[in-house]
């Protein structure tokens, strides 16, 4: 109780810098104003990284039929996903992350704040395939539609996008940048640095949400 007061208070006369930042998104119209409006249609192609129980990807299909590939690497997460669409010809599910490189590591389980850099909780093996492995096996040419909300791998997949030069062939990335570690917001301002190469941003939330577009 006390610390809810606590809280309460320091929102109201202290917030921190993310604290404005997501006040500033829910002002703006939040998650309905800019997670699902793009140009997309029954042809276009989304990934999702972060699946968790799929309900951005069930929003996305409802509102544009597309076909969608969704990434989700504990494994009750995506058997719930399967089973969700099991039905539905155009969303395939994929029991593994997206990363460097093929591995195996330990993800601390937190609902949809999982992580393999949470170091609480009870931990499960996931598997990662390297994503460029992935684009290249399955001749993917273009995405129009990227979105990333892997709870600290965003760094390790939109590195590994942008050296292999996939990065050019994804019209949209619509990413959750997270503050895990004391050099996130370095590796953040690197990345956006490069992005800038190819890509400008359409909407920036500092570690809220962020979209960017391929110029």
């Amino acid at each position: 109780m006390i610390n809810r007061i606590f809280n309460r208070i320091r929102l109201k006369f202290f917030p921190s810098h993310f604290d404005k930042e997501v006040n500033r998104w829910l002002q703006d119209g939040g998650d309905e104003a800019m997670r699902f409006n793009y140009d997309l249609n029954e042809n276009s192609v989304v990934m999702d990284l972060g699946g968790y129980k799929g309900q951005w990807a069930s929003d996305i299909f409802s509102m544009y039929n597309c076909r969608i590939m969704i990434f989700e690497p504990v494994q009750s997460f995506s058997e719930s996903i399967k089973n969700r669409f099991r039905f539905n010809s155009k969303i395939q599910v994929f029991n593994y992350a997206l990363g460097s490189n093929k591995r195996e590591e330990e993800i601390f389980l937190s609902e949809n704040g999982s992580s393999i850099f949470l170091n609480r909780g009870l931990k499960v093996l996931i598997k990662f395939q390297d994503i460029k492995d992935f684009f290249e096996t399955n001749n993917i040419k273009r995405i129009d539609l990227l979105k990333i909300n892997i709870e600290g791998g965003e760094y390790e997949v939109l590195s590994r996008l942008i050296e292999s030069n996939l990065i050019t062939c994804i019209e949209n990335i619509q990413v959750q940048f997270h503050n895990i570690e004391s050099d996130s917001k370095i590796k953040m301002n690197n990345i956006q640095l490069m992005l800038q190469n190819t890509h400008k941003p359409t909407y920036q939330y500092e570690f809220v949400w962020e979209n960017w577009v391929r110029k």
